[in-house]
């Protein structure tokens, strides 16, 4: 006897009992595994959890109140009216909360043909819908997130300093390096340790600085060498005001 009545199907709470379990794995779902992953903010699934449990808890056993329409309407203008003041909360995370909230109302208060296939199926609608409204706008998330850098205004003045600074990177900035090929009689100074020595000398001969020399050829008979010198032409200074 006490075996039948602790396990009657019809016993109110066994429904209750079933009811808490969609719940807390539709809670699960939509906190942890869609919202954790695509808002990363941990801090607020503690408080969503236990959002959704309280207001369960709290229209499950009002159920039989004949102010059951008005009572969630009530749970809604309560929070609207709190909003969290201790802190500012994100438009999204208003509408998590406010999801948190219709699903606790809805498994506790909706009363269905099938308690339990009636449950399942209107939690599945809700939480495929939330995944393919995240999976849609994730693309547009992302691309808001990258225009979010700001450019500063800047005052006349402060963009004739950086218009400045910038003509003044240009004329700081080394010109290319030029080549050109000479022909070599001193094969003394080819020696690798007399490399300063040998751009000296070809600097002094041409009359131009000579930043890199490089040995393309070598003629022992004719006591000369082909050199690829390369040096810089610089550009007229200008002034700046």
């Amino acid at each position: 006897m006490i075996t039948e009545t602790l396990f009657n199907t019809d016993d109110p709470l066994w429904e209750a009992l079933i009811r808490l379990i969609i719940n807390v794995a539709t809670l699960f779902i939509v906190i942890k595994l869609i919202y954790n992953r695509y808002s990363d903010k941990k801090r607020n699934l503690f408080a969503f959890f236990l959002m959704g449990i309280i207001i369960f808890m709290i229209c499950i056993l009002l159920k039989n109140v004949e102010l059951q329409m008005g009572m969630v309407l009530g749970l809604f203008a309560i929070f609207s009216i709190m909003r969290y003041r201790t802190r500012n909360i994100a438009i999204k995370d208003m509408a998590y909360l406010f999801t948190v909230i219709g699903i606790s109302a809805i498994n506790a208060l909706l009363d269905y043909p099938n308690p339990v296939r009636g449950t399942i199926l209107v939690n599945s609608i809700i939480i495929l819908s939330i995944f393919l409204l995240e999976i849609s706008f994730k693309k547009t998330v992302k691309k808001e997130k990258t225009k979010k850098v700001v450019k500063k205004e800047l005052t006349e003045e402060e963009l004739e300093i950086k218009k400045a600074k910038k003509e003044q990177k240009k004329l700081n900035k080394p010109a290319p390096l030029k080549k050109h090929q000479v022909l070599y009689d001193n094969l003394g100074l080819l020696n690798p340790e007399k490399l300063n020595e040998l751009k000296t000398d070809v600097s002094t001969r041409t009359g131009i600085k000579i930043e890199k020399i490089k040995i393309r050829k070598i003629n022992l008979t004719a006591g000369n060498a082909e050199l690829d010198v390369f040096y810089r032409v610089e550009k007229p200074k200008q002034e700046i005001d």
